[in-house]
């Protein structure tokens, strides 16, 4: 597919899921409280037949997959999570990729992988009859529509039916999903840094590599927690993340601004606060000129949307545009892609922003 063409899909699949589940605000304290459990889970013996609860789907797995699908779903969590854990040689095909990365190295990483020549439909993702024609043995998907027939996706009971397992990222089941639980619901608005971790055990799991999982979770979390304690008792920083590139996401034609959930766990682990923390979660889409003039902005984060953005060009029109924010005086700005978003590389994102938030040290 032609970058560019890829570029305008991927922007308006987002605009798409944008509109289908709003993200809620999180549970900042998520990734704190759900470490003991990420870490039992990773180290659980797998043994097989591995059988479990996957977003009100039950799946059993007879050995390690061997020929895996990654659905796109404007994600890049879960191919992220399988490069990082070694199990590149497992994926079958690979829908996921975003072209920045707050890891360098991940970029051709991910190029790397095979796409087993896959197209996307009008939905952004790879269509029903590609997925049962290449005879994957697991589907992953980031998100519950994933796997929906209106869509012209294959749905869990096809694969099933054909003898493909299926897997959801469980902190999205309820997103693409009409009938989700209270719980189901509740997990994806707390989304947070936990939540990138727990996927991580649930592969170490399924693939029998509990080991691998609990070293990969270890050193993450050991980086943030370096980073919180670096922080702690500092006075936290109004920080607002804008993506620019991802304009077509806001009603006004704005950056795209992130709140709640992973974002604002992310932001608090690196020693600030959310500049709209406690907004609706419909802010991305709904906020407007007056909001951001008004809002007290400490630290300008700009989100990286596509390779060619220039993001110290977007930091300095948007400090032109709102003269009064303490950001804009100070020219205080950090520059992040994908690592504020559900996956792996949140650790490096912490990292990163506590830089700028609470230099020094």
């Amino acid at each position: 597919m032609n970058p560019c063409h890829a570029r305008r899909h991927l922007a308006a699949a987002l605009c798409v899921l944008t509109a289908l589940s709003a993200a809620g605000c999180g549970d900042p304290g998520g990734s704190e409280r759900g470490s003991a459990a990420v870490a039992t889970a990773a180290a659980t013996a797998s043994g097989y037949p591995l059988t479990f609860d996957n977003c009100g789907t039950k799946v059993t797995f007879q050995r390690p997959p061997q020929r895996v699908l990654i659905l796109n779903g404007t994600s890049v969590a879960e191919v992220e999570s399988f490069i990082m854990l070694g199990l590149d040689k497992s994926v079958l095909a690979n829908a996921q990729s975003y072209g920045v990365s707050d890891d360098p190295t991940m970029i051709g990483r991910i190029k790397a992988l095979p796409t087993g020549g896959l197209t996307m439909n009008k939905n952004f993702d790879v269509p029903a009859e590609q997925v049962l024609k290449l005879k994957p043995d697991l589907v992953v998907s980031t998100w519950s529509g994933g796997f929906d027939a209106k869509k012209g996706f294959a749905t869990r009971e096809q694969l099933a039916a054909a003898g493909i397992t299926s897997l959801v990222n469980p902190v999205n089941c309820a997103m693409g999903k009409p009938e989700a639980t209270e719980e189901e619901k509740r997990a994806y608005r707390n989304q947070s840094i936990n939540s990138s971790l727990e996927f991580i055990a649930l592969l170490g799991r399924v693939f029998d590599v509990q080991d691998r999982a609990v070293d990969l979770i270890g050193k993450l979390r050991a980086r943030i927690e370096t980073v919180r304690a670096r922080v702690a008792g500092r006075p936290a920083k109004k920080v607002l993340i804008a993506y620019p590139g991802m304009a077509m996401m806001n009603a006004n034609g704005l950056p795209a601004v992130m709140t709640g959930g992973i974002y604002d766990d992310v932001i608090k682990a690196a020693g600030g606060v959310n500049a709209f923390a406690g907004q609706s979660s419909d802010t991305t889409r709904t906020l407007n000129t007056e909001q951001l003039a008004t809002a007290q902005v400490d630290v300008l984060v700009v989100g990286q949307f596509t390779p060619d953005e220039r993001p110290e060009v977007e930091a300095a029109k948007l400090f032109a545009a709102y003269p009064h924010w303490a950001a804009s005086k100070s020219r205080t700005y950090a520059v992040v892609s994908d690592g504020v978003y559900l996956g792996p590389l949140n650790a490096v994102a912490v990292e990163k922003l506590s830089k700028v938030v609470h230099p020094g040290d």
